[in-house]
This record gives structure tokens, C-alpha cells and sequence, in this order.
């Protein structure tokens, strides 16, 4: 293989090679290797799992410094107290912070690239490869690859579009930026092919394959997303209900009973539940019995001394509101007051544990240093319900009775399985009403899951709509949430959200030395 030059995508390029992996979970076991060559790799369908082996594992490598903060932190909900460290979050980015680097996701764009470029050359080499397998694993790359791209295009808006592999010097390594629209169109164009192909699992072998690995379900669930990312609402509403009314067996389904503590955390704790659809995976216990494998969530979320996350003080009153309902509170841990001191020895009112992370088998039992490898969760079938709910109230701009009632029905389906007060209302709430309700029980429902920003952002654009402005109600609520936290700048918050383009991440300046085609974002020129 030839020598590859330097590029805006050098970090990308350590994925150049396919993983030597063999069995379906290996992703989960070993680091990636970089040392085959690739004119001679593309010899078995092995092959081929292995390079999307690597494109699970760039994607779980991305979990807790990126997905968490980049999806969380400018939101207000979650926080971190580190002042000095935590540009993110006050909107004090510049083109040198690590935070700012894309490159990550360029690296499960490669491994899809390698993919869909040279799984016929394995076909042709092996004989046992059949149609039906290759057109299963075109499948997987056409979602990773377009995972990749919504989490770039939520967080750069515009950004080069590669669709080739890396793999020799004749690659074009100069690249301009494709706008938003181009990307978007790609990520559904790569969404519908697979589709299309009608090779997307239902299931896998294994449970934590299903939840694990791409499924018709996960394919769908990321093409409800992004559509209402871009306002087709309808087209939305018809990706969810391809999950929410499938009546098979397979069919991830909304965990309804037990209304219980353990009932809700087993989404979390085991994990890989009914009601999951695609969650990054790690194994205390790992395959083949050989040391451990945890990550760092119960640390970030874990008690108001040593955490690096918070919650803030808004989101925690709304929580407590919750609380006070029924003396319950299944989907964050706001400490009552009991529980608290038996686990703390103290209790503070105004402090809050995300539980998802380090709650263990009851609510006052924590997470053992033997079982810090909870799963994290991409999509669900709550939020399914919730994108659902968002693009009906939005077709009509808030102003159809009907609609709004299904949102509302939506909504409470998931807050009485919470044992939460449920909404009452007659659909002629108006817009900014509605809003609230499905702003508030996302943030309540899917706290710390990579989420809240996005919300904002994508609510941001929601605008030309009478007696409705998008970007002044996401403002609002971010500031409102920042204000209640610790060291919040939120006059400087206010101001910055101004500029449209404050609100996307400033290209990598590492990025802009190496290729003179991009262009940076206005705002940090």
C-alpha cells in the first residue's frame, strides 16, 4: 500500500486498515490494528466484519468526550464545574480546542467508505459470501455512515463529504466544505439504500448484537430523526410509526410495566432492554474471560463531590416537581431525603445524581466497582414517541386539535409508565405551549443521553412561524437552564446565541493547515 500523505483527515486515516477481527463481538475486546495491507485484506467476509468492527468501536471511542458533552453541555441541563475547562459549555470555544476536532467521526466515515468499496472484492475472493451477507453489511455501513454525518452536520452544519476510502496516494486529499443540504441529502440517500436492500436485520444472534449492531429498526429510527431535523414532518411521523405500530415479535416496544424503580432502570441496568433500538455496548465480563472492560459514566454522573457533570439547579426543580407527584422519581435521582443520607450520609436538596449511570439494582444501591460498564444509548423507543409527538405538533404549527392531542397522548404514554402526573389539555394549547411539554419531558426522559442540544438547536429553526419564534424560545431555554448553574455566564450565553453561527462548532484549526479548501466558520474568524 502507498504511503499516505498528511491530511485534514490524518487522525481518520489510522482506520485506513480493517480490524483483524474475527467473531461478532471481537469489537468489544480488542483495540484496532493498523498493520495489514490493504491490497491484500479484502479476501473473506470476515474481512468485511472486521472493518465494521472497527467502525462500532470508533463510534463507542467517541462516547464519553465527545457524544456526552457535545450533545449536553451547551443545553444548560448538564453541566460541569470545572470552570477553566469548560469552553464548551460557555461558549468560549477557538479553533485549537480538541473538543472542536471532527476527526473521530471521519474515522467510522472511512470504515463505512472501506466497506461499501470492497465487500464485492471479498465476494470475489470468498465463495461462501453470499448476496444476502454482503448486502447485510452494505447495510450496517450506510448507517454508520450516516450516524456520522448527522453528528457532524448537528455540530459543523457544513463539513467535506467523502463517500471513498482512503487508501492510496491518489485520493483527493484537498476538500471543500458541502453545505448542510448536501450532507443531509446524503445521510437519507445512504438511509433509503439500505432500506432499499431489504438486507437489514430484524435481529441478530445475540441480544446485545441486536441492540448492538445496525437493525432495520435503528435505520428507521435515525431517518425519523433526521427528518425532523429538516422539517419534513411527515415523513418523520411515517419513520416512527414503522417502529412504534410494527407488531412483530422483534419490535422494539416502550417498557410500560413493571411502573416500577427496576422496571425503568433496566433500560440501563442490565441494559439491551425491549424498548432499546441502538446502544453502544461494553462488557465488564468480556468474551473471552481476559481482564475487564468498563468506561467512565458512573465517574462523570456520579456524586456531587467527585462527578464531572451536574444537573442543573432549573432541571432538578422540574424533576422534584415530578417527585412530589407520587414520592417517586424513577428517572433521575433527586435526592430524597432518605435516600440520600444512606447513601451520602448527608442529604442536599439541591443537588441531583443521574442514576441511569450509577444506579445498581435499587434505588438506594449504587453501581459496584465491578459494574461500571453500562451501555449508552443512541436511540430508544421513548424518544422515538417523543420525535413522533414533536413532528405532529409541528405540521400544523401547533394549531391542529387533533395532532396536538395524539403529541399529548404520546407524551403521557411515557410519563405514566414514570408514574408522572399526565398532561391534561383539550389540543388548543398554541405552539409555544406545546413546545414546552415536549421540550420538558425530553429533558426529563432522556437527560445525559447526548441529546439536549440538539433539541435546542434543531427547535432553533423553527422559524417564520406567526406568534412562534424558534430561536428566541431555544435561547430561552438555554439561558434559563445556564442561569441556575454554577458559574454561569449567562448574560455572555444571551449574546452569543445571537449569531446563528455561534451555535456550531468552529472547524478543527489542525484541520485548516492541513487542507486549504476549508473555509472556518464566520463566527471564529
Amino acid at each position: 500500500m502507498k504511503r499516505i500523505k498528511s491530511t485534514i483527515f490524518s487522525i481518520a486515516l489510522m482506520a485506513l486498515t480493517p480490524v483483524a477481527l474475527t467473531g461478532c463481538g471481537d469489537y468489544l475486546e480488542i483495540i484496532p490494528e493498523n498493520n495489514l495491507a490493504v491490497d491484500n485484506f479484502w479476501a473473506s467476509k470476515s474481512d468485511v466484519a472486521s472493518a465494521l468492527n472497527s467502525g462500532y468501536y470508533y463510534l463507542r471511542a467517541t462516547v464519553e468526550d465527545k457524544l456526552i458533552p457535545w450533545g449536553e453541555q451547551r443545553a444548560g441541563v448538564i453541566y460541569g464545574r470545572n470552570v477553566g475547562t469548560n469552553v464548551l459549555q460557555n461558549f468560549q470555544l477557538k479553533p485549537t480546542s480538541s473538543i472542536c476536532s471532527w476527526a473521530d467521526m471521519y474515522k467510522i466515515i472511512n470504515q463505512a467508505n472501506l466497506v461499501l468499496q470492497n465487500a464485492t472484492k471479498a465476494q470475489g475472493n470468498d465463495p461462501t459470501y453470499t448476496n444476502e451477507e454482503v448486502n447485510s453489511h452494505y447495510c450496517e455501513a450506510y448507517f454508520l455512515r450516516a450516524l456520522a454525518y448527522f453528528y457532524i452536520v448537528r455540530n459543523w452544519r457544513d463539513a467535506p463529504l467523502i463517500t471513498i476510502p482512503y487508501e492510496t496516494d491518489e485520493t483527493p486529499l484537498q476538500i471543500e466544505k458541502s453545505p448542510e443540504s448536501v450532507l443531509v441529502a446524503q445521510i437519507q440517500s445512504d438511509l433509503s439504500t439500505a432500506m432499499s436492500l431489504g438486507a437489514a436485520k430484524d435481529n441478530w444472534d445475540t441480544t446485545w448484537e441486536t441492540k448492538g449492531k445496525a437493525t432495520k429498526w435503528s435505520i428507521y429510527a435515525l431517518m425519523a430523526d433526521v427528518c425532523l431535523w429538516n422539517k419534513q414532518f411527515d415523513e418523520a411521523i411515517k419513520y416512527c410509526d414503522m417502529i412504534l405500530e410494527d407488531k412483530s415479535g422483534n419490535a422494539p416496544a416502550l417498557i410500560t410495566a413493571p411502573r416500577t424503580h427496576s422496571g425503568w432502570f433496566a433500560i440501563f441496568n442490565p441494559g439491551n432492554s425491549k424498548e432499546s433500538i441502538f446502544e453502544i455496548q461494553w462488557n465488564q465480563e468480556k468474551v473471552d474471560g481476559s481482564g475487564t472492560q468498563q468506561n467512565t459514566l458512573y465517574d462523570k454522573f456520579s456524586s456531587s463531590v467527585t462527578g464531572t457533570y451536574y444537573i442543573s439547579q432549573l432541571a432538578l426543580s422540574e424533576f422534584n416537581e415530578d417527585y412530589e407527584y407520587q414520592r417517586v422519581t424513577y428517572r433521575v435521582f433527586a435526592d430524597p431525603e432518605a435516600a440520600c443520607r444512606t447513601l451520602h450520609g448527608s442529604y442536599n436538596g439541591n443537588e441531583g445524581l443521574v442514576w441511569k449511570y450509577i444506579g445498581g439494582s435499587s434505588l438506594l444501591e449504587e453501581r459496584t466497582s465491578a459494574a461500571r460498564d453500562v451501555n449508552f444509548i443512541i436511540y430508544r423507543v421513548a424518544e422515538i414517541m417523543l420525535i413522533k409527538a414533536e413532528a405532529l405538533v409541528m405540521r400544523g404549527n401547533g394549531l391542529v386539535p387533533a395532532d396536538n392531542m395524539a403529541a399529548i397522548s404520546l407524551i403521557n404514554r411515557i410519563r405514566e409508565r414514570s408514574n408522572c402526573e399526565t398532561i391534561v389539555s383539550d389540543g388548543t394549547d398554541g405552539l409555544t405551549t406545546m413546545m414546552d411539554y415536549i421540550v420538558r419531558e425530553r429533558v426529563m426522559e432522556l437527560l445525559a443521553e447526548g441529546k439536549i442540544w440538539y433539541d435546542m438547536l434543531r427547535i432553533s429553526r423553527y422559524t417564520g412561524i406567526e406568534g412562534f419564534d424558534g430561536k428566541s424560545y431555544a435561547t430561552g431555554k438555554v439561558v434559563a437552564y445556564s442561569a441556575t448553574n454554577q458559574n454561569a455566564k449567562e448574560s455572555w450565553i444571551k449574546s452569543v446565541l445571537l449569531n446563528e453561527n455561534a451555535w456550531f462548532l468552529p472547524v478543527y484549526e489542525a484541520e485548516i493547515k492541513n487542507n486549504g479548501k476549508l473555509v472556518q466558520n464566520p463566527y471564529y474568524q
